[in-house]
């Protein structure tokens, strides 16, 4: 690896990584360790390669370390890509899935309860040199998901056996007990070969054993120069809601490495890639870094003794859990939809919460719901919440915009008017870049698509391919923007040659200076467009529901729906502080939603930051919260329902439109003078904070010292990190 390349490289797609996303927000990077062997560990692999820069980005941002990541060596081959990862020195693995080949013949199980192990082949020849011990039996896709397993032994031409049996659809596709399609297949036609001729077995696919040696020696030399390797161990991008079963590669290097050097102090960090919509563009991500993971002596003992199986397992298991702490993982998209909608009227009083708070609410949700699922509470909750759902559905509307119901007629009317001639105003921002930038966008979306597709057909874990839609959406910008702002400066400088611009540009002007303008002026043009276009479609999603207010025939509509909101929000409530204290001991003194029924907990619970304690405790995201009021007085949040008031959310408004905010790695936040004590009374309240009655008392003014002061130190090792990063600078091994 070549640190100034790297830092060059990384830098440049930065630029196109803050275009694509609207907020990328770290927590918990503090945990990240500043020097020694570290292995991050990330998942879920929602975003192909956009997840590998972001994290690269994010680590060399905060903790200013690099990171050599592993990608498959297909994806090597792709001329792009390869060339790219070959300047940041990514290390290619081959992937026996990569590889499968159609193999002649059908397999079954002859005896699937005493021998789930035997399987036998029609038309086979097993003892052909394609087919390997360790290589894999591939079945084809039932649902997007396939199953494989992997040859142990070649008993002859038409038998095998296998290391670990074929589960769920895979085994009902060997077995014949009930009729399964596989995906491509028309059912009439396999129902009618089945009333003709019975069961005749699987197709199948081969897939060669892969020797991963120079693959592990290479990772070994990384760390024991003190370096950081970079793996998502599911083995490859996918756009599940759950996580895939782990590989056991990330086990064996850090065991592996241990074993060659047990003081080496190896670390492995979990980080959890949380996106809302991850393909879309100006979506937003929070990526979360979990406490790191420490190989116990035990296990390294147990993997040196030849034992390797139950060591890797063990860690695997350790791994998954880690993972499973800093993600959000549902088993279906349906779930995690409800889990939202809960979310959201888990929160009647309209608090605003970072995107980490969102993400670590949804988590808290989904072990709740995973837990009481069955319930009959949850089960009639559920199917209201879905009601809701729905109609919002049927609408057109969403949930924080129900509010509109209660504006009245004349202030809708108004606002709609005020935010249509807002929209007209910025359209004229947005057109002249919306034009020259459109070739891009189109092809784009799609080449995206087309690519989804492809991605879609050759893979046994996808469901619409939407994670490889970020990447080539990034691809197609990068190769084609800089074509198109040449092509507009040659167009540009040919028209000021031949008519200087219709007589505008005057004789003086170089030729050379046009194109130094051209090179200014499109891309200019082009972020303008972004910038209003952005404002303006929401703004125009805000339209909408201000129409169905004024409409008599969906009025009335819309104000039962609010009145329902507010019951499903009390019933959520309620079930959820009944609920919550069984699951969570420390549930009512660790919230982050204060419950909004007691009015008085809200104020007692806030620190002399004038903010949440548990909102203080969670935000180890490298980005505390500014002081910026003492607790004495009145506490005001930001509202999602803040249309209801004449406002809009996020970035509905004029008031942001100069906030470019190029590097999206963190939220913004306001600046204030370095000058401003962090301990004078505008930020404490000194009689409050030194009031000492007993030992309890002195531990709580203790605990109160300590976070100030480590939230001024992370404040300040933050501002000087991002000073200190420069191309090429040091602290990468």
């Amino acid at each position: 690896m070549n640190n100034f390349v790297y830092d060059l490289f990384l830098w440049t797609f930065s630029v196109l990584v803050d275009l694509f996303f609207r907020e990328v927000h770290p927590r918990g990077s503090w945990k990240v360790p500043r020097k020694g062997p570290v292995i991050f560990v990330a998942a879920p692999h929602a975003n192909q390669f956009v997840d590998s820069l972001i994290l690269m980005r994010l680590v060399r941002i905060e903790a200013r370390r690099r990171i050599v990541f592993l990608i498959a060596e297909k994806s090597m081959r792709r001329r792009f890509i390869g060339f790219a990862a070959r300047l940041i020195g990514a290390i290619p693995v081959g992937r026996a899935l990569d590889s499968t080949k159609a193999a002649p013949g059908r397999i079954y199980l002859p005896d699937p309860e005493n021998e789930p192990l035997l399987v036998r082949g029609v038309g086979t020849n097993f003892e052909d040199k394609e087919f390997q011990v360790g290589g894999l039996l591939v079945l084809p896709n039932v649902n997007h998901a396939a199953a494989n397993a992997e040859i142990l032994e070649i008993v002859g031409p038409e038998e095998i056996r296998l290391k670990k049996p074929f589960k769920g659809a895979g085994l009902d596709l060997v077995t014949g007990k009930q009729l399964v399609v596989p995906d491509g297949e028309d059912r009439e036609e396999l129902e009618r070969v089945w009333k003709e001729h019975g069961f005749q077995g699987s197709r199948f696919r081969i897939a060669p054993k892969v020797d991963q040696t120079h693959v592990y020696d290479s990772v070994f030399e990384c760390l024991h120069d003190g370096g950081c390797i970079g793996i998502f161990p599911e083995g490859g991008s996918h756009d599940r809601t759950e996580l895939l079963p782990l590989k056991p590669g990330v086990a064996i290097m850090a065991l592996g490495a241990l074993a060659a050097d047990p003081n080496c102090g190896l670390k492995i960090v979990p980080c959890g890639m949380n996106y809302f919509h991850a393909h879309k563009f100006r979506s937003r991500a929070v990526v979360e870094f979990g406490t790191p993971v420490e190989p116990s002596r035990e296990l390294v003992e147990l993997y040196k003794k030849g034992e390797r199986r139950e060591a890797v397992g063990q860690l695997l298991d350790t791994v998954y859990n880690s993972l499973v702490s800093v993600t959000v993982t549902t088993p279906d998209y349906d779930t995690l939809m409800l889990i939202q909608a809960v979310r959201r009227l888990y929160n009647p009083k309209g608090k605003k919460l970072p995107l980490p708070m969102v993400i670590e609410l949804n988590r808290r949700l989904v072990k709740g719901y995973a837990r009481y699922k069955d319930d009959p509470r949850i089960v009639d909750l559920k199917k209201a919440v879905l009601r809701y759902n729905h109609r919002l559905l049927s609408l057109n509307i969403r949930d924080h915009q129900v509010d509109y119901a209660k504006l009245p007629i004349l202030k809708v009317l108004f606002l709609f008017v005020y935010r249509l001639v807002k929209i007209v105003l910025l359209s004229v921002g947005v057109l002249p870049g919306l034009i020259l930038f459109a070739p891009v966008f189109i092809a784009g979306k799609i080449i995206s698509i087309k690519k989804s597709r492809e991605a879609l057909a050759a893979s046994t874990v996808k469901i619409t391919g939407s994670d490889v839609i970020a990447t080539w959406k990034l691809l197609v910008s990068l190769a084609l923007a800089p074509a198109l702002y040449n092509f507009y400066t040659l167009l540009l400088a040919y028209w000021t040659y031949k008519n200087r611009v219709w007589g505008i540009v005057p004789e003086w002007v170089p030729l050379w200076a046009i194109f130094i303008f051209g090179y200014i002026f499109f891309p200019t043009i082009t972020y303008a467009a972004l910038r209003f276009g952005e404002i303006g479609m929401d703004i125009a999603k805000s339209l909408w529901p201000l129409l169905v207010s004024l409409s008599p025939a969906h009025g009335n509509q819309l104000v039962k729906l609010r009145e329902r909101r507010a019951t499903l929000a009390a019933q959520v409530t309620d079930l959820i502080n009944e609920l919550g204290p069984e699951m969570f001991p420390d549930f009512d003194s660790s919230r982050i939603i204060a419950d909004p029924y007691h009015e008085t907990q809200l104020l007692h619970k806030h620190d002399s930051y004038g903010r949440s304690r548990r909102d203080s405790e969670l935000d180890g995201w490298s980005e505390p919260t500014t002081p910026t009021q003492p607790a004495s007085t009145h506490i005001h949040f930001a509202t999602e329902t803040g249309s209801a008031q004449g406002h809009l959310p996020r970035n509905e408004s004029f008031k942001n439109i100069g906030d470019i905010g190029l590097f999206s790695s963190r939220p913004s936040t306001p600046h204030h003078h370095r000058s401003r004590s962090r301990t004078s009374s505008g930020g404490f309240p000194i009689q409050g904070f030194s009031a000492l009655d007993g030992r309890e008392g002195f531990d709580e003014v203790s605990k109160k010292i300590r976070g100030a002061m480590r939230e001024r130190g992370i404040r300040r090792r933050t501002s000087e990190t991002e000073r200190a990063w420069e191309v090429g600078s040091g602290g990468g091994e």
